[in-house]
């Protein structure tokens, strides 16, 4: 009996939970708070979608550089004079990271993001490293590949003279595809860690802000602020002395605009895989009492 009444009375004098108030629609099955549970249904295939689309955006993506003509850009106009805006490849399909990264801080609160975060530079730094071992080792000489033409007639773009082996000519082009300059390297890994952040950080803080209202503000915004910490520390990092500084500031502010209009674009599939993984999950996740360091450990904390 005694036992009872003093878990009753524990029960009774718990703190609420601060984010019960943000639950717009009680009846919907999906609870308002600020305490995620220990486990969530889909949280690990989210991170590996994540993980999977960062590291093929740096593999394929970075290598190429590509263009569209926009004919109706007034003339003489910056940063397309001509009308023509030169964009690096993996822009296409690296936004769709932003919608994963917005879907991880909604649904799965800053401290989950942050995992993730953590796991992603892990992936990049081990791409790194094996890039740079793979790269090192000497090519063997009988090595054959599409630029020395598999050992026949060799394409254009490829060097005619018989006495230079198959395995150098593979080599140089193996080196321009996964060789990367130190700089880019740091650069890279630099601004995805500050700007998924910053990212995350803007996210969670204006969800609490508008209570879990208008989510476009928040991914629009969000990946306003996070991309363009990305971009301020990714191009002058890797590139300020080696371009001139007027093209580091127009790639900078042409792909940060691109990657803001993409996202902007993609809003409509955010709110649907958003939607549908709340419902899945059941809780829709304030970060009230979370520690917002990028080096905490533990789940919660104090509210930064």
């Amino acid at each position: 009996m005694g036992i009872a009444l003093t878990l009753g009375a524990m029960e009774n004098t718990a703190p609420a939970d601060p984010a019960a108030a943000f639950d717009r629609d009680p009846g919907d099955g999906i609870v308002a708070t600020s305490r995620p549970p220990v486990t969530f249904r889909y949280y690990d295939l989210v991170m590996a979608g994540f993980v999977t689309i960062l590291l093929l955006s740096n593999i394929i993506g970075a290598a190429k550089l590509t263009f569209v003509d926009v004919p109706f850009w007034p003339q003489g106009w910056w940063p397309a004079p001509d009308g023509v805006f030169i964009y690096g490849a993996g822009i296409l399909f690296f936004p769709l990271g932003y919608v994963i990264g917005d879907v991880l801080t909604e649904i799965y609160g800053f401290a989950r993001a942050r995992r993730v975060i953590w796991v992603g530079t892990g992936a990049l730094l081990f791409l790194a490293f094996m890039s740079f071992v793979v790269t090192a080792l000497p090519p063997f000489g009988g090595w054959e590949c599409a630029a020395s033409g598999f050992g026949g007639e060799r394409p254009l773009t490829s060097n005619s003279d018989p006495a230079i082996p198959g395995g150098a000519i593979c080599q140089m082009t193996y080196d321009s595809v996964f060789g990367s300059t130190w700089r880019i390297v740091v650069a890279s890994i630099t601004a995805f860690w500050t700007g998924e952040f910053v990212n995350s950080f803007v996210m969670a803080k204006m969800k609490v802000l508008t209570k879990g209202r208008a989510l476009w503000s928040r991914t629009i915004g969000s990946t306003f602020v996070g991309q363009g910490v990305d971009s301020l520390i990714f191009y002058p990092v890797a590139f300020l002395g080696i371009w001139t500084t007027e093209a580091v500031v127009t790639v900078m502010i042409t792909n940060w605009a691109l990657k803001v209009a993409w996202e902007a674009a993609l809003t409509p599939v955010t709110y649907a895989v958003v939607n549908r993984l709340k419902k899945a999950e059941g809780v829709d996740l304030y970060d009230l009492e979370t520690d917002f360091s990028p080096f905490a450990t533990s789940e919660a904390g104090k509210a930064a």
